[in-house]
């Protein structure tokens, strides 16, 4: 096989969850691109339908569903649904991931009063535990019954799964929120471990790791304030935040053939943040 080859997803299909924005839509968009089939899942149906038929009016096959991975159930529903479309699952992007508040100490320097862990509610980290970790089993559960699945429609088996952590899982971000920290830390763990699990059955999972990207988390900061984005550019090594699109290289790495012999690992892109904040 030609070593360009090896990135081709086509004739597979995909699903992505928290797909209507941000890097989950960059995931969206370097699969159909690639040429699979894509469900795109957000709790955002309107946004969810609205790139879908932007990615469709382009000639690529996208479909849109609404999903909140907090929810067992609907989790199981959509994968099964997906299935369904599509005589199988080859791709998960296991994404969906929201920030609930701020941390201790916020872009302007100063602490935050409502992020302290003696002052910070309750309700913000159950409901970040809930879709950050939780969701991730969730949906990663349901990725491998339906990759384990036997009579897939393209005849391939096995699949890989990608779960988007973060650098914040690995060092301490004191401007996101509390809960954040241990649940990516917590994804990247459940994805050393799952590697291991389900190795014999040919089903490939790897983290993302990402760093500062412009997207909509922690109240789309970084697009609205130019104050902000400028000092994170200055601190970054590679001189600034980085663009959605510059994910999907990695995202087409992850998910193709061309990392046939990587799983349970976890992938760092970040600008080299984490070598030190030496700007």
């Amino acid at each position: 096989m030609a070593i360009l080859d090896r990135f081709s997803v086509a004739g597979r299909s995909a699903l992505v969850t928290g797909g209507a924005s941000g890097l989950g839509l960059a995931y969206v968009e370097a699969m159909a691109e690639g040429g699979a089939a894509v469900t795109l899942s957000d709790i955002d149906l309107a946004g969810a339908e609205r790139e879908a038929q932007r990615l469709r009016d382009a000639g690529y096959e996208v479909r849109a569903v609404a999903l909140d991975v907090s929810d067992s159930d609907a989790v199981a529903r959509v994968f099964d649904d997906h299935a369904k479309v599509f005589g199988g699952l080859d791709i998960c992007f296991a994404n969906a991931g929201i920030d609930t508040g701020a941390g201790f100490w916020n872009p302007e320097g100063h602490r935050n009063p409502d992020g302290q862990v003696d002052t910070y509610d309750p309700k913000r980290w159950d409901k970040s535990i809930a879709v950050n970790l939780s969701g991730m089993f969730y949906t990663i559960s349901n990725a491998v019954r339906v990759m384990k699945q036997p009579g897939r429609a393209n005849g391939r088996t096995g699949g890989s799964i990608i779960a988007t952590a973060s650098n914040a899982g690995l060092v301490t971000e004191p401007i996101v929120g509390l809960p954040y920290m241990p649940a990516k830390a917590g994804i990247l763990h459940m994805v050393r471990a799952l590697g291991l699990e389900l190795a014999e059955f040919g089903i490939r999972i790897n983290a993302i790791a990402p760093g500062p990207f412009v997207t909509n988390i922690g109240g789309g900061w970084l697009k609205k304030d130019p104050t902000v984005r400028a000092a994170w550019d200055a601190i970054v090594p590679l001189g600034s935040v980085a663009e959605t699109e510059q994910m999907k290289p990695l995202a087409l790495l992850l998910a193709s053939d061309a990392s046939d012999y990587m799983t349970g690992a976890h992938v760092v892109i970040d600008g080299g943040m984490m070598l030190g904040r030496f700007k």
